[in-house]
């Protein structure tokens, strides 16, 4: 099994949510046509989960919404 990298033009976001010292924090790259990768700001090399900008804006509504 081989692992995918995320494209290297990704521009990534820190969460408005995330605190300073708070290493519970994800970032979030939208610029990538066709798929939004969401990743842990502690470990920026590590995997990378890659959804869909439909399956991405259902959960941060859901999330909005205090529906998960």
């Amino acid at each position: 099994m081989s692992m995918l990298r995320f494209p290297a033009e990704a521009q990534w976001r820190i969460s408005s949510h995330s605190g300073a010292g708070n290493n519970t924090c994800v970032e979030v790259a939208l610029n990538v046509p066709g798929v939004v990768g969401v990743r842990d700001s502690v470990d920026p090399d590590g995997p990378v989960l890659v959804v869909s900008p439909s399956a991405w804006r259902v959960l941060t509504s859901r999330i909005k919404n205090d529906d998960v």
